[in-house]
């Protein structure tokens, strides 16, 4: 409860407001859904808890925590619903949360464009600086999906690659990595999310890497027998995008605050991914195992 002292907590109208303000609906791609899927927008909104997906164990996080909104960057609904009855995963869900009184709001690719967005997230967790949209808006220079930017200083491709393993959240994707382990990093093309339709773009503008996730074996091994093309760095989805959450949760909270009120935020640290196992190839590829068990 509010005291005399202490602001009152907005409304899910008010709380909806400010997101749409910082990631504006209408930077979405066309194929994306975003904004409110459920909540009451006269309900008080006192904890919010960001989060990458929408799934079971986020949900009940949020009721663990008591949370009255769920912020995600991931849609639940991407196609057209004709009911949400608890007869299937997402169904359950929504009546998970209707049911407990917790609201859900979407920011997905607006927030994937935004200055600052996902992808500057992403870059600020490497360090980069000099940032910049990789791919910039036609209506809005500063505006775009990825980000280019500069290491504090150059450094080879394996210091480079521990930098990005540290950086983000521990995942069983780990850190893949394409190109020469002796290669100088200076430049680096970042992108949250899924980021090989731009592997020509990134070769174009000529960096030295480019850390995304979700790249596909033709695409990634074509890019790679361009001469002088970027080094590849392929990592967890849902830890490419994880760095946003804090940041979000962050502006929310100081543009609440110039309306003069707050919320209590807190940034989902359960793990999304959906690969849970990495087991390393048992003998290298090329390799073979001679009659002692040795590998070579």
């Amino acid at each position: 409860m509010p005291t005399e002292s202490s602001p009152a907590p907005p409304t899910l109208r008010q709380v909806v407001q400010v997101l749409d303000e910082l990631y504006d609906p209408s930077w979405a791609a066309d194929w994306d859904a975003v904004g409110l899927v459920c909540g009451d927008p006269d309900a008080s909104i006192a904890r919010v808890l960001f989060a990458v997906d929408p799934v079971g164990e986020v949900v009940e996080e949020a009721i663990a925590w008591s949370a009255d909104l769920i912020v995600a960057h991931h849609p639940l609904f991407l196609r057209g619903v004709h009911g949400v009855a608890a007869t299937t995963p997402k169904g359950t869900l929504v009546h998970r949360m209707v049911t407990r009184g917790i609201a859900l709001h979407v920011c997905h690719t607006n927030a994937d464009a935004a200055a600052p967005g996902v992808s500057d997230a992403l870059a600020a967790a490497l360090g980069l600086t000099n940032l910049r949209p990789l791919d910039p808006r036609p209506d809005a220079a500063a505006l775009g999906t990825g980000r280019i930017g500069s290491l504090p200083r150059a450094e080879r491709l394996d210091t480079f690659r521990e930098r990005v393993a540290t950086a983000l959240p521990p995942t069983a994707h780990g850190v893949r990595v394409a190109g020469d382990p002796n290669r100088t990093i200076a430049t680096v093309a970042v992108c949250g999310g899924a980021g090989d339709s731009y592997l020509d773009l990134v070769r174009a503008v000529g960096v030295d890497a480019y850390v995304t996730a979700d790249l596909r074996h033709h695409p990634a091994s074509e890019a790679g027998q361009y001469p002088g093309a970027p080094v590849l760095v392929d990592v967890a989805h849902w830890a490419s995008e994880w760095p946003w959450l804090a940041d979000a949760a962050g502006r929310l909270v100081r543009a609440l605050a110039q309306r003069g009120t707050t919320v209590e935020t807190r940034v989902s640290t359960t793990c999304t991914d959906p690969w849970t196992l990495h087991v390393p190839s048992a003998v290298p590829a090329g390799g073979h195992r001679d009659q002692e068990g040795n590998i070579h």
